[in-house]
Order: C-alpha cells, then structure tokens, then sequence
C-alpha cells in the first residue's frame, strides 16, 4: 500500500479556527508529506500563500455543510474559491432536493462539473450518507457520476456520523473506476484508515492525521 500520508487530505474545518491554526495545517502538511489540506472558503487564500511551491493540493468546500444554499451561491463559492487558488472543491449536494426527487440535484452538480473542469480542477460531492439509506447511496453514487463529479465524499463531519467501512464498499460498487471515494467525518486511528483504504477510499479527510501516520 501507498504511505498512508499519500491518502490523507489533512484537515481543519471547525467553525473556531484561526489564522494560526491554517498556517500550522500547513507546516504540519509539509513535514507529514501528506497529500492535500482542507481548509474553509476563507482561508484559501492564506492556505495558498503558506503552501507555497510545496507539491500540497489545496482543497475547500462549498454549500457546507448543508447542502441547500441556491445554486447560484454555490457556483459563486466555487468561482471564488478556484480563483484564490483552491485546487480542488467539496461540494455539499443538495440533500433536501434529493429526498424530494427533484431532478434539480444532478444538475446542480453538473452546473458545478462544468465550472469546475472549466478551470482543469477536480469536483468532490458530498453526499451525507448518514442520512441515506443504502438503496439512496447507490442512487446517490449514480446521480454524482452522470453529472460528472471526480469523486463521491462520504460526509461533511457535522453529520450524526461519518465514514463507515460498509458504506465506502458499497460506494466502491456504485462507481466506475475513473470516479473516486473519499471517506471523510470520525477517521481517528491508523487501523481505520486502513480498514477504509482497502474497502476502496481513495482519499481520508480527516483532522487527526498524525496520529494515524505517527503511530
């Protein structure tokens, strides 16, 4: 297996953090070698400048962590973000469209696809699973690959629960090889990381990635 850093998109997102706080992310991302940081819209902007030349993707969010915000903020989110120097975008999709079965929620992600690879970035959709059933998962699955999202993402962190070792399986059978699983929300210990990555996660957002690469 891949270094465990390799996977990990090191983590900050709490509604309290600081200026301190993204610019240790950072340093800690350097010295850990890991693969990315996740930081609020923000902090993009100072994210970037503390990323320097280092080979760290720069990752934030979008409609988070709630999913109903218009599509038209999200699109903005989004715009700005990249134009501060996101690399890549979560976006949380709209999961009160989706329990609706509007058909509005796969082409809001595709409104997102299309701006997104407009400017050669990679799109995330957060589906929130804790609040879907396995047969809504699959559901879910499909709607972000036909929109063309480059990965499906477990959770924001703020729901009741996060990555669970059978939802990401179940993921891994829903997509295509080309779309990506992240597994994020609750990712602590070394053994989960593991367990995840091997059910099919290709990315782990997780705030605790020294312990699990320090261990």
């Amino acid at each position: 297996m891949e270094t465990l850093a390799r996977y990990i998109e090191h983590t900050n997102l709490s509604p309290t953090l600081t200026i301190k706080d993204i610019d240790k992310l950072v340093a800690e991302a350097k010295q850990y070698q890991f693969l990315g940081v996740c930081v609020p819209p923000f902090w993009v902007k100072r994210a970037k400048r503390e990323i320097g030349d280092s080979k760290i993707l720069l990752i934030t969010v979008a409609g988070f962590p709630l999913g109903y915000s218009m599509t038209e903020t999200k699109l903005e989110e989004i715009k700005n973000a990249i134009d501060n120097g996101a690399d890549e975008v979560d976006v949380v999709w709209n999961i009160s469209s989706f329990k609706s079965g509007n058909p509005w929620t796969k082409i809001e992600i595709a409104k997102c696809s299309k701006l997104v690879h407009g400017y050669q970035k990679a799109l995330k959709v957060i589906i929130e699973t804790a609040y879907l059933s396995d047969d809504e998962i699959v559901e879910a699955c499909k709607i972000c690959v036909d929109a063309g999202a480059d990965f499906v993402k477990t959770s924001t962190g703020f729901a009741p629960s996060g990555a669970k070792l059978e939802h990401i399986q179940l993921m891994k059978r829903s997509v295509p090889g080309g779309v990506g699983i992240k597994a994020s929300g609750g990712i602590k210990t070394k053994e989960q990381a593991i367990q995840l990555i091997e059910a099919g996660a290709d990315r782990l957002g997780t705030s605790s990635g020294i312990a699990i690469v320090a261990i």
